[in-house]
């Protein structure tokens, strides 16, 4: 599949001054009052605030963000409730998004929503497809904004939802959204005791709805209009919620796979205990001198490409909600072409809808402007890409929560073994328990645990060369090719990185080949460097035959594979963060949330064929489908 242009909503007022769509030529609210339609028609028709009393977390799914009024509306009832579940998920789809400067001065218009609006534009994500995860409150509240149609995305969803807000223009206006299709889609993702409201009152929807499942009827409508339908999810499908005899987990690995695993189950109230065999966190591959955070583009935007661009910029919120992390800055990515064949294939895919605040396709010239040098060819800009110092991300996740999270290093877990309770046990090689909890993320770089044996990682060594930072003439901005060269910090500049055998450290022959590739993005960079005199370090990179993380329950080894993916036997309470090769820095908050949402039951916070694409199990699923002829 191809990237799908995000095309951005018009600004555009009614005669009345009420915001209105020329593309549906329909209103985005009433002209008797948007917070107020909001209110009595999603609030009061789900049964909201007090639906949620009661609740650890609730979940609400919504078919059309539009202004946003309505999850400013249910954030500030959240907010004002004392009786509030702990946490709120609100997840809304979105074909024709608008730019964040055009809803800043539409939500001007509500001054009594100006500070939950200026959190919201402030994380406001640039308009690409796909799944974009925001947190305020301190994690209590989650918005996640799914920009696309949403007869494609509704199936991709993963969650079962409590409450659903159907608001996608009138159905004679905008038909696709009022589709049976997509009402199947609403069922699916249904709780027990899910609701539905819409300020919609045509037959045909009441009927399509209460076809699958729903018993939605009429009830008086808002301002002029004079009916809208609510009404309670009737089909009783059991869940397939885990549930845990504790909030307690043991994690594995201090490096930046298990600190954001541990952050993101912490920030959810769990009590995480992290075992790190070296002597300080973020040792092995984790403990380079700088590393680079930018996305992959490719023009059938694959797999790779969707879940680094999801994962580049949750990982660009996160890192600055951290507080106290400071090493680490936004100057931007020249990523440049290796020949004139890639120069056109990047300004094709730049110019097949990417928004400027994204990526941008520089000619030579340009891009020899924003590096302060002489480059080598055109390139991609991302301008709001990074880098960074990882441990002192390891440190800031790990630090955020102190009353939840405890890190012991210099413990090397030898076994893991499930006992009759439910409870994991980790010993050291001598057999004396270090620690015991119900669930256990494996994210150790190089584990051997026996649960991890059968799961195909491979070591794929690299190693880094440190450039004194007047070695080389260079703007504050990261440039890449078949290398990288960051700022300088404390002195140094990261140059990266060069294969070598297992086991290899940093060496003059190593330091020679990051020179050349120095040279082949900057002519004459490498002049009188001596490859002697160079420091670096060597780091393993685990990674799998596809190339993509392990993310999630551990499969049993041997177990029937003859079956869905989602439905092959896991050992109970075990999950692994595996396998990020050179993708740590833009995997790894992402896949911690992905492992606290699936923890926790919550809503995931990519699209369900991402999630199977970092299943643990799907390297036995396919050979299993492949012994038996179903592939």
């Amino acid at each position: 599949m191809s990237a799908m242009p995000i095309l951005p909503a018009t600004l555009s007022l009614a005669a009345d001054g009420t915001p209105c769509s020329p593309r549906f030529d329909d209103v985005y609210h009433t002209a008797d009052g948007g917070p107020e339609q909001a209110r009595h028609v999603y609030l009061t028709g789900n049964g909201l605030p007090a639906a949620w009393r009661g609740h650890d977390t609730y979940s609400i799914l919504e078919t059309g963000f539009g202004l946003g009024l309505n999850f400013l509306v249910t954030w500030a009832a959240w907010r004002a409730d004392p009786q509030r579940c702990p946490r709120l998920h609100f997840v809304s789809v979105e074909k024709f998004p608008f730019r964040r400067e055009d809803l800043q001065r539409l939500h001007a218009r509500w001054p009594d929503f100006a500070g939950l609006s200026a959190g919201l534009l402030a994380q406001w994500p640039p308009l690409t497809a796909g799944m974009h995860r925001l947190h305020f409150d301190d994690g209590a509240v989650t918005l996640t904004l799914v920009f696309g149609d949403a007869a494609e995305q509704l199936p991709r969803l993963s969650g079962r939802f409590n409450a659903f807000y159907l608001d996608g223009f009138a159905p004679a206006k905008n038909p696709d959204m009022w589709t049976p299709e997509l009402f199947r889609s609403l069922s699916r993702l249904a709780r027990p005791d899910a609701t539905l409201a819409t300020y919609a009152a045509a037959g045909f929807v009441r009927r399509g709805l209460n076809a699958c499942g729903f018993a939605v009827v009429r009830h008086d409508g808002y301002g002029g209009k004079l009916h809208m339908l609510a009404g309670p999810y009737l089909h009783r499908e059991p869940l397939r919620a885990p549930v845990w005899p504790a909030r307690q987990a043991l994690v594995i690995g201090a490096g930046m796979a298990g600190a954001a695993a541990a952050e993101r189950l912490a920030s959810r109230g769990w009590q995480v205990t992290v075992l790190e065999r070296e002597a300080a966190i973020a040792t092995r591959s984790s403990g380079n001198h700088a590393g680079v955070l930018l996305p992959v583009l490719s023009a059938d935007d694959n797999l790779q490409s969707r879940l680094a661009r999801a994962g580049y910029l949750y990982t660009l919120r996160h890192l600055a909600a951290l507080p106290g992390l400071r090493d680490w800055h936004q100057d931007g990515v020249l990523q440049l072409a290796r020949d004139e064949a890639q120069a056109a294939l990047q300004r094709r895919i730049v110019d097949s809808g990417y928004p400027d605040d994204y990526v941008q396709w520089l000619d030579r010239d340009a891009a020899s402007a924003r590096a302060g040098a002489p480059v080598a060819s055109s390139g991609w800009w991302f301008p709001a890409a990074a880098w960074i110092h990882p441990p002192a991300w390891c440190a800031a996740a790990l630090a955020r929560h102190p009353e939840l999270i405890r890190v012991h290093t210099g413990v090397d877990v030898a076994a893991l073994a499930r006992d009759d309770e439910g409870q994991w046990i980790a010993r050291d090689s001598q057999g004396s328990e270090l620690a015991r909890a119900p669930v256990v993320v494996i994210a150790t770089a190089t584990s051997t645990l026996a649960q991890t044996a059968h799961l195909p990682l491979t070591r794929g060594r690299r190693v880094v060369t440190l450039l004194p930072a007047a070695a080389v003439a260079l703007a504050d901005t990261v440039l890449c090719r078949n290398a990288y060269l960051t700022p300088a910090f404390r002195g140094l500049r990261a140059l990266g990185a060069t294969a070598a055998p297992p086991d290899s450290e940093a060496a003059p022959q190593w330091h020679a080949l990051n020179l050349a590739k120095l040279e082949a993005m900057l002519p004459g960079a490498s002049a009188g460097i001596d490859p002697a005199q160079l420091d670096g370090r060597g780091c393993d990179r685990p990674t799998s035959p596809d190339r993509l993380p392990l993310v999630g329950a551990v499969d049993i080894a041997g177990t029937r594979t003859s079956v869905r993916l989602d439905r092959i036997a896991r050992q109970p309470g075990l999950y692994c963060a595996l396998g990020y090769g050179a993708r740590g820095l833009a995997w790894s908050a992402l896949a911690g949330e992905l492992l606290a949402s699936q923890i926790c039951g919550e809503p995931l916070p990519v699209e369900k064929d991402l999630v199977d694409a970092c299943d643990p199990a799907r390297f036995a699923w396919r050979a299993g489908r492949t012994a038996t002829g179903t592939d």
